[in-house]
């Protein structure tokens, strides 16, 4: 890793910085998602798998999702460390982080191979696998597939963002093809303690996600019979297509503030503030993404259940307002103490 070659992340003007690293980064994470979305589109135009092919691929995509999470937790923090280390001029540290980044992966994706495949029974009836003999023989086998894979897919999510931090943005973009963000920018000028490109990033970070989230919400809101069509709804019963339009509108009701959320995490993660992307993190993926879908069905059916995340997403902003603030401020604060020394 060479510091000198990173410097441009201190003295490129913020929008190019935006546009370089962005784009690359949203190349790979649809990607990503294809993996999913690609699933999903041929099972259920197979005649011989329909709704229960996609009921089995529901039950173990939140199994992969856990297996993503710990792939970006190790891959994202790694970048956010190396960035600032970078920006410090502390090049040991970076190298250092990198060793340990991998390390990390390969033992972690081991373990949780290794459980899945231990586990899979009752892993399958807790994420509910067993509400029908179809289904479950569906699940069984697509989860033991996808378990095969998961040392793979989490190197490469993790490995995805490491690479990012070395100003290498295209490159990243290229493994994660061969395979199937705003982190180096803002930890490099941290450590190099350019305090004022990183809150004029924030800003435009959080711009470009308020625009993404409104422009994804008029497509979901306007086109959802279209969007499940892709999805072979053409196949099931009208009451098929009418529940899922009606999930389409009101699970994703709240987009707009869903992307300001993931992107003010991801940010603070990268500031080195490991607290507070911890709790708008947590707070909207386990405390109210867990909690809500138990209690608000006890009160409101299988609504209550729909409107499980638009309520999620809006508590989670109401937390992330104070935290913005709170960040805006201290980038002020640190300026001013620079200017006054």
């Amino acid at each position: 890793m060479d510091q000198k070659t990173n410097t441009f992340l201190e003295t490129e003007k913020i929008s190019r910085l935006m546009r370089k690293y962005s784009v690359p980064c949203i190349i790979s994470l649809l990607v990503a998602a294809l993996y999913n979305i690609v699933d999903q589109i041929f099972i259920a135009n197979a005649d011989y798998l329909g709704s229960y092919g996609n009921a089995a691929n529901t039950v173990v995509f939140p199994l992969t999702i856990v297996a993503l999470s710990i792939a970006v937790m190790i891959g994202d923090g790694c970048c956010a460390f190396v960035s600032i280390s970078l920006g410090a001029g502390k090049k040991e540290d970076a190298s250092q982080s990198v060793g340990n980044g991998i390390l990390l992966c390969v033992l972690s994706s081991v373990i949780l191979t290794v459980a899945y495949l231990l586990f899979m029974e009752p892993i399958l009836s807790l994420f509910g696998g067993k509400v029908n003999e179809e289904t479950y023989a569906c699940a069984r086998e697509y989860f033991f597939w996808i378990t095969l894979g998961i040392p793979f897919y989490m190197f490469g999510q993790a490995m995805n963002p490491i690479i990012r931090s070395d100003g290498s943005p295209k490159f990243a973009m290229a493994s994660t093809v061969l395979g199937a963000g705003c982190i180096p920018v803002v930890g490099y000028n941290i450590g190099a303690g350019r305090k004022d490109r990183a809150r004029a990033l924030f800003t435009c970070l959080l711009l470009a996600e308020t625009i993404v989230g409104a422009a994804a919400l008029i497509i979901v809101e306007c086109f959802p019979t279209q969007l499940i069509s892709i999805f072979g709804a053409g196949n099931e019963s009208a009451y098929y297509t009418e529940f899922a339009v009606k999930s389409f509108r009101t699970y994703l009701c709240m987009m707009v503030l869903a992307t300001v959320n993931k992107g003010t995490f991801i940010y603070l993660q990268a500031l080195g503030k490991a607290v507070e992307s911890t709790i708008i993190s947590l707070t909207r993926e386990v405390i109210f993404g867990v909690a809500l879908p138990i209690i608000l069905p006890i009160f409101f059916g299988l609504d209550g259940l729909l409107y499980s995340f638009p309520a999620a997403d809006i508590l989670t902003f109401l937390i992330a307002i104070v935290i913005i603030r709170q960040t805006y401020g201290d980038l002020r604060d640190d300026d001013q103490q620079e200017v006054a020394g």
